[in-house]
């Protein structure tokens, strides 16, 4: 079922959000091998050391971009969140088009009201996350990217794996084997 803003989408990206929202997951290959590099960010982050923090999720996000043949990504962590009346945010994507270079996920590893740092799960799901919009655009060639079930379900096989817990998802949805659809 879309989200309610479907509906005010134009034709075009509700054929996006709808291939969006059928890939349930993405098959990292050796994926098992970065369960570590996504451990050393729980460390880092239990040491309240930033410097380390950003390097932990630059190695992680490195080694699933090569995993997946896609393009590089600059990861920055920085300290507080930023809030407004609206909440906290948590993490950025910004395309290469954006920053007019690399594309760049951001991601705070503290709270906006209390500065307290993110619970490591937390943090991962929202590494993963701006990961993921990475993935729509460079991986899977979607012009847009949108928050579908299928978008919070790749987020969630994705966490679920780095912490090397079984996948549930079926990868790219029922009766699909490529991220194109081009399978069977």
């Amino acid at each position: 079922m879309p989200f309610a803003y479907y509906d005010k989408l134009s034709a075009v990206s509700k054929r996006t959000y709808r291939r969006s929202d059928e890939i349930a997951r993405i098959p990292v290959p050796g994926i098992e091998a970065l369960v570590a590099l996504a451990r050393a960010i729980e460390s880092a982050l239990a040491a309240a050391a930033r410097p380390e923090v950003e390097r932990a999720c630059q190695a992680l996000i490195d080694g699933l971009n090569g995993r997946l043949a896609t393009p590089s990504v600059r990861v920055r962590v920085l300290e507080r969140r930023p809030a407004d009346g609206g909440g906290e945010l948590q993490g950025l994507y910004e395309p290469d088009e954006v920053t007019g270079g690399f594309a760049r996920i951001t991601v705070w590893m503290r709270t906006a009201q209390r500065e307290q740092v993110v619970k490591f799960r937390t943090f991962l799901r929202t590494l993963v996350h701006e990961a993921c919009h990475h993935l729509d655009y460079e991986l899977l060639k979607l012009p847009e990217t949108f928050h579908t079930e299928g978008f919070y379900a790749r987020e969630s096989a994705m966490v679920r794996e780095l912490l090397g817990e079984a996948a549930s998802a079926p990868a790219y949805g029922p009766g699909r084997s490529t991220p194109s659809g081009s399978g069977s």
